[in-house]
Order: C-alpha cells, then sequence, then structure tokens
C-alpha cells in the first residue's frame, strides 16, 4: 500500500512531514539513459529506469510523469497525430490521445510495478499537465497551436482525465500533481472539478503547480515560487531558480516544504552538492 501523500505533508501547526519533493525526469533520463533514451519502452524498462533515479536522488515523493508517458507514446506511434487532428473539437486531440488503449495499458503496468517497488515507504504520486495545459499541448501535437480555450472545454479536457485516472484506481496511489503554466485562468481551478471528484473519492492527496496558485480547498498543497498570504494548508516552496543559480535559499517556514526540478542538463556532482543544501 502507497503512504497518502496528505499523511506525509507538513502542517502549518507545526508537524513535521516530507522536506524534499523533486521533479527529476528530464535530468534522471538523460543520465542513465543518454540524450535519446526512452524509459517508456514497456513497463520493465520503466521499473528499472526509476529504481535507478529513486536509488540515486532519494526523493520523499515517487513521481510518475503521465505527460511524460504519453509525449512518449505518441513520439514511437506518430500515425496517432493524425488521428488527433480529426476532428475540429477544441478538447478533441486530448479525449482522442487519452482514449488510447496502449499508454492506458502500460500507465497501469509501470504504477503496479512501481508502487510495489516502493514498497510502502513513500507516497506514489501521478503527476500530469493541469486541463488547459494539457489542452494546449495535444492541439499542437494535432497541429492546431492557436485556439482558444474557454472554461467549459477546460472542463471537459478535466473529465477525460479523470477517466484516465480509473484506469488506475484499483492501485496504491498517494496522489495526484496538477501542473499550470503561465495561461491558467481564474476559472480553471473550478473547472478541475471532475479530478478533484476522483481524487477525493478515492482518498487521494491533491497538489497544484503553478505560477499564480491560490489557497483552494479542494487542494491539499500548492506549490510555487511564494507562498500565499493566508491558508492552513501545506505549502512547496520552488525554489528551482534560485538553487540551480547558487543564491541563497528561503527559510522554511511552518507547514512548508521544498519543491525543485532539476535542470535536465545538469552535472551530476553539482545535483548531488545542492540537493544537500535542500536536505540541511
Amino acid at each position: 500500500m502507497s503512504p497518502r501523500l496528505v499523511d506525509d505533508l507538513p502542517r502549518p501547526s507545526g508537524v513535521p512531514g516530507l522536506r524534499v519533493w523533486l521533479k527529476s525526469s528530464g535530468y534522471a533520463r538523460r543520465l542513465l539513459l543518454g540524450a535519446s533514451g526512452d524509459p517508456w519502452e514497456s513497463a520493465p524498462r520503466y521499473l528499472s529506469f526509476f529504481t535507478q533515479a529513486h536509488g540515486l536522488l532519494r526523493p520523499d515523493v515517487g513521481v510518475v510523469d503521465v505527460g511524460d508517458l504519453f509525449r512518449s507514446w505518441v513520439a514511437r506511434h506518430p500515425a496517432l497525430k493524425g488521428e488527433l487532428a480529426a476532428k475540429s473539437r477544441p478538447a478533441f486531440p486530448l479525449k482522442r490521445m487519452l482514449e488510447e488503449e496502449g499508454p492506458r495499458r502500460l500507465l497501469a503496468e509501470v504504477v503496479e510495478a512501481v508502487a510495489a517497488s516502493l514498497r510502502g515507504q513513500t507516497p506514489l504520486v501521478l503527476a500530469m499537465p493541469a486541463p488547459r495545459r494539457w489542452l494546449a499541448e495535444a492541439l499542437s501535437l494535432a497541429g492546431r497551436a492557436q485556439v482558444d480555450l474557454d472554461t467549459d472545454t477546460v472542463e471537459s479536457a478535466a473529465m477525460y482525465m479523470a477517466d484516465l485516472m480509473r484506469v488506475v484506481a484499483a492501485l496504491p496511489i498517494g496522489g495526484l500533481l496538477l501542473e499550470e503554466d503561465r495561461a491558467a485562468e481564474d476559472g480553471d481551478l473550478e473547472a478541475c472539478r471532475p479530478l478533484v471528484n476522483v481524487a477525493r473519492h478515492y482518498r487521494w492527496g491533491l497538489a497544484l503547480r503553478g505560477e499564480g496558485t491560490r489557497p483552494v480547498a479542494e487542494f491539499d498543497t500548492l506549490i510555487g515560487a511564494a507562498p500565499p498570504e493566508s491558508g492552513d494548508f501545506a505549502f512547496g516552496l520552488d525554489v528551482s531558480q534560485d538553487l540551480w543559480s547558487g543564491a541563497p535559499l528561503a527559510e522554511l517556514g511552518p507547514g512548508q516544504f521544498y519543491f525543485t526540478e532539476i535542470p535536465e542538463g545538469a552535472e551530476p556532482e553539482a545535483v548531488l552538492q545542492q540537493l544537500s543544501r535542500l536536505r540541511g
């Protein structure tokens, strides 16, 4: 059984929890497989990649990047790109991509294998682009980069993502991480309701990473560059820019942890040195 993310989060009341959350898939891929290596060719290959990276970096959270899985699948099955452009509806490319049977089956196999390898010692979190971001990415794959996306379309995307999550509903997952970008809009959080409902139904923790994250009751933790002024929840302080530039790091406050994305081209010695800074 995977620990629940919410049980490992620090609390503003002073209850300790995880200290360092890493995003390392790009760096680990280059380091372990080379610039053109792909860990997603099969579940055993991904498990080997994951266990090597986990042993090397010793993260407090085990992350499986679902967005990366689908990018790999589309790259290895180029005919799918043509199918993404088959209909004009803005949400269709993402719908078609997420309903593809091959990556859905691979996701279930990977999650089962990774969860077994973690042996209940580290929460397993599935990371994916937030709905608006994943819509834009799928539209770009379909050759339609400039499309206006309204809130209803974003909510449709969240529904397709929630349906994907049901593929792994019976597996020991600790939480979901949604990653926004600068294009996120105020209505997007409410449009995430289908994903929130799935997470709550399966008792998964729910995290949001973004430039302008706001305290909202539906999320167990927010991750950003600056803590919000109020809110009784765990906060992940994204120190990616300061950490890798060598700048001083902000001290963690009650209920806070460090989050960093390791640059893909970082040198291993520098990575270990900087992670030592985070771990104190």
